[in-house]
């Protein structure tokens, strides 16, 4: 195996809620279908920007992809995964995940962006969707 070369990598660091309704549904975002994931479900949240907090930019992502306002709650886990672009670049990220506890407004799919639906899903459903790896480990913790 030989060793990627420093112009060729690249980290990312991302923040992700778990959010569950009172009956005890999970809320998941789909990939639209211009990114490499598209498709997949997983977990509203996503890349935090520079100068920005996980927990704010949570908070941007969740109303972003999903119209929600959250609150957020404890941090839950941090994953840390590497992978390989299409472009060949290796691409380390480390997710931050927060429990959501409560949000405001209406459900909706993010207009023009990184998903195209979104929605509530029992335990059960997500076991048969194609999901991102990381909301894999997510979901196997939640079980």
């Amino acid at each position: 195996m030989h060793p990627v070369p420093t112009d060729r990598k690249r980290q990312r660091i991302a923040a992700y809620g778990v959010a569950r309704d009172p009956e005890g549904r999970l809320l998941l975002a789909r990939a639209a279908p211009s990114l490499t994931l598209r498709g997949r479900w997983f977990l509203p949240g996503g890349g935090v920007q520079h100068g920005e907090s996980p927990p704010d930019s949570l908070r941007r992502e969740m109303e972003e992809e999903s119209g929600l306002t959250v609150t957020l709650g404890p941090l839950l886990d941090v994953l840390s995964d590497v992978r390989t672009l299409p472009d060949g670049v290796s691409l380390h990220t480390v997710r931050l995940v927060y429990r959501v506890d409560s949000w405001e407004g209406s459900l909706r799919p993010e207009v023009g962006g990184t998903t195209d639906a979104v929605g509530w899903f029992t335990l059960d459903e997500v076991r048969g969707m194609p999901l991102a790896l990381y909301v894999q480990a997510v979901v196997d913790h939640l079980l």
